[in-house]
């Protein structure tokens, strides 16, 4: 057993140790976000930038998102085949994008920037061909001629191989699957994620979604 005096001593000490460290620690949970959830913020602003995007730009051939992260400022690079479109008249749309992102995320004044970057080849982005495919069929064009269109168009461009698969209710009320495949196309293991690109867009037809 400790002496009355020795415990006293010691809820002292704890006592007067616990108000400077605890203002402190706050100061540090506020500024210092955990790894683990600094990498799913991280993604969940990705994602939900991405999407947002892709409903806005899908006419302008939308191809994807990079977020840059430097000291000064937040750079977010958007990747297109119409660049054009994508900045507006005089940089009009993309100022509009700017502030929307901004106002969101609740960024500072003048911490984000949009940049719009031109896909050179338009043929080996898959999510470019994908939103090509999905307003050819939107117009009205039948599923078999839109797919071997894009093939054609993706094969004469220099790709290896493409597969192309449309499902769900085709003509009939009863949904089926059709795949379209030419070249040479590796669907498995490691160099699958290093070599295929791949892109799902989902299409609301009179009858139901492709």
């Amino acid at each position: 057993l400790k002496p009355a005096w020795l415990l006293e001593a010691t809820r002292t000490r704890i006592r007067l140790q616990k108000h400077p460290a605890s203002t402190h620690t706050a100061m540090a949970s506020q500024a210092q976000i955990s790894k683990k959830r600094k990498f799913v913020a991280d993604g969940v602003f990705y994602a939900e930038l991405n999407e947002f995007l892709m409903r806005t730009l899908s006419e302008d051939g939308y191809a994807g998102v990079e977020v840059r992260v430097t000291p000064i400022r937040t750079e977010i690079i958007i990747r297109a085949t119409r660049t054009r479109e994508v900045l507006g008249e005089k940089g009009r749309r993309i100022r509009e994008l700017t502030a929307v992102v901004q106002k969101r995320y609740g960024f500072p004044e003048n911490s984000v920037e949009l940049f719009a970057e031109r896909v050179e080849n338009r043929a080996s982005c898959a999510m470019a061909q994908c939103e090509s495919l999905r307003y050819k069929l939107l117009g009205g064009l039948a599923a078999r001629r839109a797919c071997y269109g894009v093939i054609r168009f993706i094969m004469e461009n220099g790709a290896k191989g493409v597969e192309v698969i449309i499902s769900g209710k085709l003509r009939a009320q009863r949904a089926k699957a059709m795949k379209f495949k030419d070249g040479y196309l590796i669907s498995t293991g490691e160099p699958k994620k290093h070599y295929i690109a791949e892109a799902v867009r989902h299409v609301c037809m009179r009858q139901g979604m492709l």
